[in-house]
């Protein structure tokens, strides 16, 4: 087997790494820039370390955007970004792209296998239809298709690519048996062959609706006992004391996965004319937790009679989770914005944000904690990075100037004003 992984971002590079421990490989990508970083051995989204990337390269693993490099592949791995647009609609360019170039170069017999997030149906009503028009090749006859939906969690080091449970898929049960023994070869945790590729689909897009929706419940629990002045985390950790409580917090929902999901599988329903209604309260209630928290900051710092109007405020963390430097759909981003709408002058701290991205140069960064600083009206702390759960009462203090605000999205601050 020659091995073809299509997209080397968080999900396409580990997997490019642990196949070429045991087949040949060729990472593809349409970012030279990626590629060229690649070849040095640096990956700017941190899932590998220097070494692991130049591993890749001493197992004589390829990184490349010549489409020349892949022709003599069997095995096609699609990795690729499936993101929303404006509307919340799915946006499935990438892989339509990807899909596309796959078609000029697959040959009799090879295997076209998806991990990106999709709806039920997409591999075989818009990616098969795509391959067949570009090759003129014939779907389950000259060439087949799988589907093993990723289950990556940027910036974790101890759930990493081979000790995730995979599932798999085929388009015919003879190529679902070999794509599953293609994963089982390097997936220590084991397979689970999904009996359709619309079941593996199916089974990915819920795994983080479900998280979605439970992720709502507290923040709308949140809501209500802030609105009754009970400490929600209080109340969490009594309630987690019964065996079967799902202990979740509240909290910002943003990233490339749980804050867009959703939105592909409520797509399909709305176009069967289902209407998933718990679904997409779900994601308005998540949705508008930016706005809420802002507009906290804003309703104390007037509390205080502070002049909202060139108002300074310090963000500690834009990443949209924890240790991690990725900022792809980050809420923390709409929380600055509705801060400035007030027209308050916000900076940011992150020390785990590449400051030369593209969304990063929209902000204003800091380079160093401001202790000792004395000029903050406002400070959120809203991403729990592991430097920030170590900020003292005293750094606060010496970083804020008189009756400052600080707002607590995380719940790593000892005696905020506000606690989400």
């Amino acid at each position: 087997m020659k091995i073809c992984v299509v997209g080397l971002g968080y999900v396409g590079l580990p997997l490019a790494h642990a196949f070429s421990k045991k087949y040949s490989v060729v990472g593809f990508d349409i970012n030279q820039i990626r590629v060229d970083e690649l070849l040095i051995g640096f990956d700017r989204t941190l899932e590998l370390n220097s070494l692991q990337v130049k591993e890749c390269i001493s197992n004589d693993m390829l990184f490349t955007t010549n489409i020349n490099d892949i022709k003599e592949c069997n095995i096609y791995i699609v990795t690729v970004p499936t993101p929303i647009n404006d509307e919340n609609e799915p946006d499935l360019t990438p892989i339509i792209k990807s899909t596309q170039t796959v078609a000029k170069v697959i040959k009799f017999g090879d295997i076209i296998i998806y991990e990106s997030t999709v709806y039920p149906g997409v591999t075989e009503e818009v990616c098969v239809p795509i391959l067949e028009e570009g090759s003129g090749f014939k779907f389950n006859v000259d060439f087949f298709c799988g589907y093993s939906p990723e289950r990556i969690n940027p910036g974790d080091k101890e759930h990493t690519v081979t000790k995730i449970l995979k599932i798999t898929s085929g388009s015919t049960p003879k190529v679902a048996r070999l794509v599953d023994e293609l994963y089982r070869s390097i997936i220590t945790a084991g397979t689970h062959l999904a009996p359709s590729i619309k079941v593996a689909e199916a089974a990915k897009v819920i795994e983080n609706t479900q998280r979605d929706v439970n992720i709502a419940l507290m923040n709308e629990l949140a809501m209500v006992f802030d609105v009754m002045k009970i400490d929600t985390n209080a109340v969490l950790e009594a309630a987690g004391t019964k065996w079967n409580f799902i202990k979740l917090k509240p909290g910002l929902v943003g990233g490339h996965c749980i804050g867009v999901d959703p939105y592909y599988l409520t797509h399909k329903a709305q176009v069967l004319g289902y209407t998933p209604n718990l679904i997409l309260g779900a994601r308005h209630i998540n949705n508008g937790m930016s706005k809420l928290i802002a507009d906290k900051a804003i309703k104390f710092m007037i509390k205080e009679d502070k002049k909202l109007k060139g108002s300074k405020v310090l963000v500690l963390g834009v990443t949209f989770k924890e240790d991690c430097p990725d900022m792809r759909n980050s809420k923390v981003l709409d929380i600055i914005k509705e801060l400035e709408e007030y027209e308050c002058k916000v900076d940011v701290y992150d020390y785990w944000v590449d400051k030369s991205d593209k969304e990063s140069k929209k902000l204003n960064f800091i380079n160093e904690l401001p202790l000792n600083s004395k000029k903050y009206d406002s400070i959120v702390v809203a991403v729990a990075h592991e430097k920030f759960k170590i900020i003292t009462k005293e750094d606060f203090e010496s970083m804020s100037s008189d009756k400052a605000i600080i707002i607590d999205v995380k719940g790593i601050v000892k005696n905020p004003t506000w606690r989400l």
